[in-house]
């Protein structure tokens, strides 16, 4: 059977993080390995990573590069090479799974294929109660789901119901690369070492993560729809900075208009660095 990994990218906010890895110790199907691919992040962030690594069964790893700006590519970059997984799961420190989150993915793995999944967004105020009080919402039964849609505190309640796994998943969203992201994505590696991986010319927030989908379908790796199998829990902050988006809009919009597959700057030309 194949090995899974998880990759977790984290920048600057150990709370959440923490409350993200808490949720990777009640899962189902517990990972191969864990891979925190961290994006500068200052020593507290280290801390709880390593207080992390005593409670986990399984093997933890802390992938770092020094903070110059956003860089989450690259260092998605770094943690695939790190990975000794036949197929990765990533998602972001910022969104707790689900107790089935890996599961689902692993049982609807399948070669030609990458899952996309889907995210529940919590209120501020809940999220604030849940960081605070260390409440274990990734363990919490449909009942208290529907209390909290009730009192507006999450999004919608939908992704928790559960469709049976079968050819549904696979052909809804084949040729589409609209609307995956990575908080919520799952690859073969060595599909994402054939496209060279995340485009790391990509810096600042935004199409990163669209950039690599696209290039995944022009390599004949369709994408599978797992939006009512595999959710996260996605804590609410305030947005990141939108200052290299239309820059980054631009580099995806050159690549609609070409037939690359390859990242310009990707996994091939950090290892020959």
């Amino acid at each position: 059977m194949a090995e899974l990994a998880v990759i977790i990218t984290t920048y600057n906010w150990p709370k959440a993080l923490d409350a993200v890895l808490t949720g990777y110790l009640a899962q189902q199907r517990p990972p191969d390995e864990l891979i925190i691919a961290d994006d500068g992040s200052t020593d507290e962030t280290k801390a709880i990573i390593d207080v992390f690594r005593e409670q986990a069964s399984f093997p933890v790893k802390h992938v770092w590069h020094a903070d110059q700006g956003f860089r989450a590519g690259a260092i998605r970059n770094r943690a695939i090479q790190s990975s000794q997984a036949d197929y990765i799961v990533f998602t972001d420190g910022d969104c707790i799974p689900t107790p089935s989150f890996l599961q689902q993915h692993y049982s609807l793995a399948e070669q030609g294929w990458f899952l996309s999944g889907n995210r529940i967004l919590l209120s501020q105020n809940f999220s604030k109660e849940i960081l605070q009080q260390k409440t274990p919402v990734s363990t919490w039964s449909l009942k208290q789901w529907f209390r909290a849609r009730q009192r507006k505190q999450i999004n919608r309640v939908s992704p928790l119901f559960r469709v049976p796994l079968g050819r549904w998943y696979r052909r809804r969203l084949a040729r589409q690369w609209e609307g995956a992201k990575t908080c919520n994505l799952s690859v073969w590696k060595e599909d994402l070492l054939a496209i060279n991986g995340f485009d790391e010319d990509y810096t600042g927030w935004g199409m990163e993560d669209s950039d690599l989908v696209l290039r995944l379908i022009r390599n004949g790796i369709y994408h599978k729809d797992a939006r009512f199998a595999a959710s996260v829990f996605h804590l609410w902050h305030s947005e990141n900075s939108r200052d290299q988006l239309e820059e980054n809009q631009r580099r995806l919009q050159q690549l609609i208009e070409t037939d690359r597959i390859q990242a310009r700057v990707g996994i091939e030309q950090a290892s020959s660095a």
